[in-house]
């Protein structure tokens, strides 16, 4: 986990930052920068849905959500960046085909099937994100909490 931090923004970049300024206060309560379970796969769910779902102001919009759902900050924000210059013609690519595969032979042009397929992948994976990182989450506590205790002779 400790190797994850180092990407994220602290406090004070997030804070700071020009686009998310006018949420003063809001962004000072304490569960919105405590890495705990349940806030981080939160946080990590939002930035993937806001990262796939829309195309631009992406931060502003995960970081909003996270706010409102007192999830951990950095992450939202940090995950939009699942769609960047790199992944963005792939994933594209991937909801329009998906798209089109869900509307049938009767979709025409681009924006519906695109607009289908990116909210699809959207739901889906960010649900995927949040079931995946719990499930890490877990397995990690448990494992640590295994090694700590002494082993006892049956």
């Amino acid at each position: 986990m400790e190797r994850f931090k180092r990407w994220l923004p602290d406090r004070d970049a997030v804070r700071s930052n020009r686009w998310l300024r006018w949420m003063g206060p809001a962004l000072y309560h304490p569960a919105l920068w405590s890495l705990r379970r349940r806030g981080f796969a939160l946080g990590m769910a939002l930035g993937i849905f806001f990262g796939l779902l829309i195309p631009v102001a992406q931060i502003p919009l995960s970081a909003f959500a996270a706010v409102m759902l007192r999830a951990y900050v950095p992450a939202a924000i940090a995950s939009t960046l699942v769609t960047n210059p790199v992944t963005f013609g792939p994933v594209y690519f991937a909801a329009w085909k998906l798209g089109g595969w869900m509307l049938g032979d009767g979709a025409s042009g681009v924006g519906g099937p695109l607009v289908v397929g990116l909210a699809t992948m959207a739901v889906l994976l960010s649900t995927l994100t949040y079931a995946l990182v719990t499930t890490i989450w877990r397995w990690r506590v448990l494992r640590k909490r295994r090694l700590r205790m002494p082993h006892t002779a049956a």
